[in-house]
């Protein structure tokens, strides 16, 4: 049998992927989720007798503190995730995206692990033509990114952990965002036909979503090895200005790209992203860029309502 693990955050966007992974990989699971979107994506898993569910809000020392002791691995996903959402409420932000994961450290012995997710987005603005290693320095161009580059910080302070700095997710999911850049733009070329692009040339590295739960998987399995540090995790062949991106989905879809001479987008960060550390571990993404918006073709047959973002 596997690990006890506590999944925070584990009915969102990613949690509803990664969780059946790690199911399925013999792993007792524990979700804890405020549901703060009304989803049921872990329904499909209630069956699984290693599967429990707890509701409730990661902040709340008295809820996270009994499931920290049960667990050997912690995998915190609850955040606010994405620039503009952390711009609506800084102060919900600042509690979850930091302050609990702060908190979440204080409470865990030496020997539990932590493996976390943060973002690629703490690079802010690269040097052009220069990929971003996990020794760049940060320097973060949002409150999100910011947070997230707090948090990691903590994290890695306790030596026992594994930071995860993904690429921009896309893929579809039970819980499903349409706000996230590839599949808001497929999204809009599908429905909309027509993309009006800000800041085309603004450049950003990808990965799909369930690439996203095979390296906490690879992480598990080889946690001591890679334990102590931080890895990029993203498409090594999609390093892509938004154009470029467009570029890409018009080999699927007829639309339009209409590049606005004004106005500007919220997310400034413009970097390139070397994967060439979690590589060299042995782990190497399966699902490519195209894969990914093939299959959001598909998805976009069903859904068509705005309910499935952030934002």
């Amino acid at each position: 049998m596997g690990q006890n693990i506590l999944v925070t955050g584990g009915a969102g966007y990613i949690g509803s992927i990664l969780v059946p992974a790690l199911l399925e990989a013999e792993h007792s699971v524990t979700v804890l989720d405020n549901f703060m979107y009304g989803q049921n994506s872990l329904a499909h898993v209630c069956y699984h007798p290693h599967f429990k569910i707890v509701r409730g809000d990661v902040r709340s020392e008295s809820t996270i503190k009994p499931l920290l002791k049960k667990s050997d691995a912690i995998i915190p996903l609850a955040a606010w995730v994405g620039a503009p959402l952390c711009n609506q409420d800084q102060i919900a932000a600042t509690t979850t995206n930091r302050d609990a994961i702060m908190m979440m450290t204080k409470h865990m012995g030496r020997e539990q692990q932590i493996l976390f997710p943060t973002t690629n987005s703490g690079y802010g603005v690269g040097q052009k033509g220069r990929y971003c290693t996990e020794k760049t320095p940060l320097r973060p161009v949002s409150l999100y990114g910011r947070l997230k580059v707090e948090a990691e910080e903590a994290v890695l302070r306790r030596k026992n952990s594994i930071s995860f700095r993904l690429a921009t997710v896309f893929g579809m999911s039970p819980r499903m965002r349409i706000d996230l850049l590839v599949n808001d733009f497929t999204y809009r070329a599908m429905h909309d036909r027509f993309i009006v692009l800000f800041e085309g040339h603004a450049k950003r590295n990808y990965i799909h979503i369930r690439d996203v739960a095979r390296v906490f998987l690879h992480g598990l399995d080889r946690f001591s090895q890679m334990c102590g540090g931080a890895y990029n995790v993203g498409l090594s062949d999609a390093n892509l200005s938004k154009k470029e991106l467009c570029v890409r989905i018009k080999k699927h879809l007829p639309f339009v790209i209409h590049e606005a001479a004004y106005g500007e987008d919220v997310d400034k960060r413009n970097y390139i992203v070397s994967n060439e550390k979690i590589e060299k571990t042995g782990f190497k993404p399966i699902f490519s860029l195209d894969d990914g918006i093939v299959e959001l073709i598909k998805g976009y047959t069903m859904i068509r309502n705005s309910r499935y973002s952030n934002v």
